[in-house]
């Protein structure tokens, strides 16, 4: 962590959160975080029992012009969680978008067409 950074040091990403309530209000609200650690970077992640918070992926990831082949679909090890991650840049910020949704007991195909686990 930058120890000498002070909150201007975050205004790239904070900015561009108060542009994507602006210009995107009607999409679901995801967890947000801002980090001294990476203090060019906004992630945005979206969590939910079911594949819905893949359709909320998918409203961002178009709103954000994610391109479709540079996201990344996997299962966790734990056989339980599927995740998608996409990367790009908005209004002077990296924008980091993560969706999490469970995997529905005995779902094999899912498994596979992620290519296995990591």
């Amino acid at each position: 962590m930058n120890e000498d950074l002070t909150l201007s040091g975050l205004s790239g990403p904070l900015a561009t959160l108060r542009l994507l309530a602006v210009d995107f209000p009607h999409l679901t609200a995801p967890v947000v975080e801002v980090s001294p650690i990476y203090p060019k970077v906004l992630r945005l992640s979206l969590h939910g029992m079911t594949c819905d918070s893949f359709g909320a992926f998918e409203q961002w990831r178009h709103a954000l012009r994610i391109e479709p082949d540079s996201v990344d679909f996997h299962i966790q090890c734990d056989h339980r969680t599927a995740v998608l991650d996409g990367h790009g840049t908005y209004g002077g910020a990296e924008i980091e978008l993560t969706a999490y949704a469970t995997v529905p007991a005995g779902d094999t195909a899912l498994a596979e067409q992620a290519g296995g686990t990591r």
